[in-house]
């Protein structure tokens, strides 16, 4: 007896009446953008300056992430490593322990490397050490552990498989 709508109907209606206006806006736009060149154009010029945009931001952050591992590995030093054989041995285990357990995060991957980092200091033939890590790390962790050891000059790394001289190399490679 009532003539009222239901709350459903109108509920309906509304939905309708929201996709028709959407599937009308798509119609005009590939309309436009296939008769309108000045339009195509625009479209492209939109999409140049949001692709140079995330390029640069990429870049700004990559150099910040550059700039906290130097930080990371210059604070490092500050604190020192340990001299004695003993300490050594318990320093290399704790510090590979945490990186391992860190390098799990993907947000804790710079104080993973930074642990690795650590133990490689104290190693005694670090190259050996960084072969271990590249097979075990995750390649963003031995990425930025790349860059801590290329900002780090002390670190004796030379030639993976080599006797670590250049006797008869023609020089190229990683210098001392």
């Amino acid at each position: 007896m009532s003539s009222s709508i239901r709350p459903t109907t109108i509920a309906l209606a509304t939905v309708g009446a929201l996709a028709a206006g959407f599937l009308a806006y798509a119609a005009y736009f590939d309309h436009r953008r296939r008769t309108d060149p000045e339009f195509r154009k625009a479209l492209k010029r939109e999409s140049r300056r949001i692709a140079k945009a995330e390029k640069e931001e990429a870049e700004a952050q990559g150099a910040q992430q550059k700039r906290a591992i130097r930080q990371a590995v210059d604070d490092r030093q500050e604190e020192g490593f340990p001299t004695a054989v003993e300490e050594k041995e318990t320093f290399f285990m704790n510090m590979v322990g945490q990186g391992e357990a860190l390098a799990t995060n993907e947000a804790t991957h710079l104080d993973a490397a930074l642990c690795f980092y650590s133990a490689l200091k104290v190693y005694p033939s670090p190259g050996d050490l960084i072969a271990i890590y590249d097979k075990t790390c995750p390649k963003p962790v031995i990425d930025i552990l790349a860059e801590m050891v290329a900002y780090d000059g002390s670190l004796p790394v030379g030639s993976f498989g080599g006797s670590g001289s250049d006797a008869g190399g023609s020089g190229a490679g990683i210098d001392d």
